[in-house]
């Protein structure tokens, strides 16, 4: 599978800020709730997808066993077709996973490795350096965000419904071919998740709440947690029951990341929490899903939430800035979610960063990757 990509910027500038649903976008939503909303019982991954994802018990089951075979086979044919690699996609309902080519003479190899394949123009190399491209031209007013689409093999810009927004502008200042790219329009605005709890509650200085993404020790065996960035600057201090800590990395925006580094009392595991039963998912490691497999949500307002990655690499623009390398997926949250822990299978995917939408109406969310991070600050994810 091609590498994860390295975090942009090391720096600090995280704000503790608020997710609310609005027409544009607005920052300091009002505090999360402390307890969860109510939510039907899943005590399992399994039963989580049959909730969300209206399926029955053989179809989750199936559904699960199919994801586990589909990540060993995609490394597989990632690997077989080298640099002509331009992506992968999961289906849900077939559970065939597709592996993207850029040149035909690889088409052979990675059908040999198990996988169906597709020959594409760009693949993900080339949808990221149309991404990049875009990143450098700059915020547009009335343009929430944009990202690679590996399935159509162009890159999507999303256009806030009823506001007059210059896309040409944005493309001719970009660079961009208007033919390399689709426009959509959306009735929500992204905003960044804060004032909330997430996988376990922790506090920030006097009062302001995020949640644990995943426990990790740093280089020198301190042990931690990962996050998101917003959730406070470098040097911020930070509670966790009887425990303590600080925020020894934060980036926000740019990225949404972040590593809080325990002083005092900080016992390590292994856990997500599935806030709606009390169980608990062990993490076993940190293999990127393929785009199409489903993932879950830990997070104390909403609970336990399951959906679909979407696309990587997706950039939005929050009221404080653009943040790049995002992972957009259909997974509902709500203010009090932020920072908190998505997982496929056994395996760490990323940590909540912002997104529009709530958990009775649906909406589209965004999460930070998690290799970035462990990569960038040489982090050991606890498994």
């Amino acid at each position: 599978m091609r590498p994860s990509p390295v975090i942009s910027a090391i720096g600090t500038g995280a704000l503790a800020l608020g997710m609310s649903v609005a027409a544009a976008p607005t920052a300091g939503a009002a505090p999360a709730p402390l307890t969860p909303a109510p939510q039907a019982e899943a005590t399992t991954m399994a039963e989580a997808l049959e909730r969300d994802l209206g399926l029955n018990t053989a179809e989750a089951s199936d559904l699960l066993d199919a994801q586990d075979a589909a990540f060993e086979t995609d490394a597989e044919a990632t690997e077989a077709a080298g640099e002509h690699y331009g992506g992968s996609l999961f289906d849900t309902d077939t559970h065939t996973l597709t592996v993207l080519v850029t040149d035909a003479a690889a088409v052979a190899d990675v059908e040999a490795a198990g996988a169906e394949a597709s020959v594409v123009e760009h693949g993900l190399d080339g949808l990221d350096e149309l991404v990049s491209a875009l990143n450098g031209a700059g915020a547009q007013e009335g343009v929430v965000g944009w990202y690679p689409e590996v399935e159509s093999d162009t890159v999507v810009i999303e256009t806030l419904e009823g506001a007059d927004a210059d896309v040409g502008a944005l493309l001719s200042s970009a660079g961009v071919d208007a033919a390399d790219v689709r426009v959509e329009t959306t009735s929500e605005a992204p905003e960044a998740y804060a004032d909330i709890v997430g996988g376990i509650a922790y506090t920030i200085g006097s009062g302001t709440r995020c949640s644990i993404g995943f426990a990790a020790e740093d280089s020198s065996g301190n042990p931690g947690f990962v996050t998101a960035g917003h959730c406070g600057t470098t040097g911020s201090s930070v509670s966790v029951g009887n425990g303590s800590g600080t925020f020894d990395q934060s980036i926000f925006p740019g990225n949404d990341a972040a590593f809080v580094r325990g002083t005092s009392n900080f016992t390590l595991t292994n856990l997500v929490s599935r806030y709606n039963t009390g169980g608990s998912q062990t993490v076993g490691g940190s293999t990127q899903a393929p785009i199409g497999s489903q993932v879950c949500r830990s997070g104390s307002t909403t609970g336990w939430h399951c959906g679909t990655i979407e696309a990587r690499g997706q950039s939005v623009s929050y009221p404080e800035g653009t943040v790049t390398d995002m992972t957009r997926t259909t997974v509902c949250a709500e203010p009090g979610d932020s920072g908190g822990s998505y997982i496929s299978g056994d395996q760490a995917q990323g940590v909540t960063s912002g997104g529009s939408g709530n958990c009775s109406s649906g909406g589209t969310t965004y999460y930070q990757e998690v290799n970035p991070m462990l990569n960038s600050w040489n982090l050991t994810l606890s498994t």
